[in-house]
């Protein structure tokens, strides 16, 4: 399993939130309803902001 930071978890935690709350977009502007997309999203935004996320595969 692989490691992540403080920082990633956050920003996953975040985008779950807003998941939960039916706010959260996809790029192309879409609803987010897959947990999936939205730990995705979280760790696409936690790599744009730095944080120690491993590489996309």
């Amino acid at each position: 399993m692989a490691k992540y930071s403080k920082k990633a978890s956050e920003k996953v935690e975040e985008t779950m939130h807003e998941l939960k709350e039916g706010k959260l977009k996809s790029g192309s502007g879409a609803k987010v309803t897959s947990k999936k997309q939205a730990v995705a999203i979280g760790l696409s935004e936690a790599r744009k902001a730095g944080a120690k996320v491993p590489e996309k595969k």
